[in-house]
């Protein structure tokens, strides 16, 4: 009797232990760090709350056990650890220590995602539409007529890609205008704004960038990468200014256009100096030119800046990694000139001896937004016409990183502000 006592007592224990807890490490052990995103956010689909371990052992995720999570990380080639209550509870003993910087961060509920992009067929890739893809973290895809429709705030976080939001289709005229994709691009959007009720594609482009501006001032997420930082910011100040030559909406650019620009109306930018010559391949000086920039691919890198975990929880989230130094790589905005990023933005990732940020931050209204320069981070340079990046060989990748942790920060519940 005591023997099947004592065994009852031992398999009790030993469900515990399996039963109790499931660590997704993000540390460099971690097989898949960016499949491993996509698993907390499935785990959010299935209303199980994920406790996002911020700066420990490189900003991992932590739940309760079921065994269809387990199976889940299995099927996904995911690297995870099974721990007892007790182990968890130390965790976060350790991790709450004033001490160091540490912190857990309660995700709640899975973010609906929603990528701004073209209907028809563009002849370069979207980073973060390759990622969430890899990660198996649904999306729905929105252009201009949805946006006008008023469909935004039906989603938690919009990205914009490769976009020129100034109506001159990405300064590709002076190398591309006897294209078939160029001439079908022009024509599809000089469609959809007919469609819309504007006479030009640069007065709905400004229209929808207004949209989005409302969509992130009511407490929407904004991510961008590549051309579309910069042509955003640089369609709000130009509201109202034709900035845009001939062959672009059929009349000439004010000549006095640079003397109206309104930086106040922009997000990130300021004091920049905007190019209405359709043979340069620039849309403003907020971009430093990738022939300016005198550094090789080999030595091309930017550092990812610290914060406080238990101080800074947004910045500390959008950071994680499990390395500070990430690849650089290049882009139709390959980087930001510092001296027109506004002071009150925060700058998260920068070159310093370039002087160029990279990765940069900051509110607006009641939401947020985040500006990433580059257009693929495992591509260095991304030619028109060239194929999409393989994410199966780059299971590992920082920069990709940095994008999922944009996907993944609006499932975290707000913090009362700390006094």
């Amino acid at each position: 009797m005591r023997k099947i006592l004592l065994l009852i007592v031992v398999l009790s224990v030993s469900f515990q232990i399996r039963a109790a807890y499931l660590l997704i490490p993000m540390d460099q052990g971690q097989p898949d760090h960016l499949k491993a995103y996509g698993i907390a956010y499935w785990i959010l689909q299935q209303e199980v709350e994920v406790d996002w371990l911020l700066n420990y052992r490189g900003g991992s995720f932590m739940c309760k056990y079921h065994d269809l999570i387990e199976q889940e990380c299995v099927i996904r080639g995911v690297g995870y650890e099974i721990i007892a209550d007790a182990q968890s509870t130390a965790i976060l003993l350790e991790i709450s220590d004033p001490q160091v910087n540490m912190d857990a961060v309660k995700l709640h509920k899975a973010p609906k995602i929603a990528v701004y992009s073209p209907k028809n067929k563009q002849p370069w890739d979207d980073a973060v539409t390759l990622v969430l893809t890899y990660a198996e973290i649904p999306y729905d895809v929105v252009y201009d007529e949805e946006v006008m429709e008023m469909k935004l705030p039906l989603y938690d976080w919009l990205h914009l890609h490769h976009e020129d939001f100034t109506g001159q289709f990405g300064k590709f005229w002076a190398r591309y205008r006897n294209a078939e994709w160029y001439k079908e691009d022009v024509k599809a959007n000089e469609a959809i704004a007919r469609k819309l009720g504007f006479n030009k594609v640069s007065e709905c482009k400004l229209a929808v960038a207004k949209q989005i501006r409302d969509f992130t001032a009511g407490g929407g997420y904004l991510f961008s990468m590549c051309s579309a930082p910069d042509s955003y910011d640089v369609a709000l100040a130009a509201e109202g200014v034709d900035i845009c030559d001939v062959m672009f909406d059929g009349d000439p650019a004010d000549p006095n256009a640079q003397q109206k620009l309104d930086y106040s109306k922009c997000f990130a930018f300021t004091d920049f100096t905007i190019s209405t010559n359709p043979f340069e391949y620039e849309i403003s000086s907020i971009d430093i030119n990738p022939g300016q920039r005198r550094i090789s691919p080999d030595s091309d890198y930017f550092t990812l800046f610290e914060f406080s975990a238990k101080w800074d929880p947004v910045p500390t989230m959008l950071c994680q990694d499990h390395t500070q130094v990430i690849k650089g790589f290049m882009g139709q905005t390959t980087a930001f000139r510092k001296q027109f990023v506004k002071p009150n933005v925060l700058i998260m990732g920068e070159n310093k001896s370039l002087d160029e940020a990279r990765y940069i931050h900051g509110e607006y209204g009641k939401g947020m937004w985040t500006f990433f320069a580059g257009h693929d981070p495992e591509d260095y340079q991304h030619f028109v016409g060239d194929p999409p990046t393989d994410l199966n060989l780059h299971p590992n990748s920082p920069g990709y990183r940095l994008i999922l942790n944009n996907v993944l920060f609006p499932a975290a519940k707000k913090k009362k502000q700390k006094t």
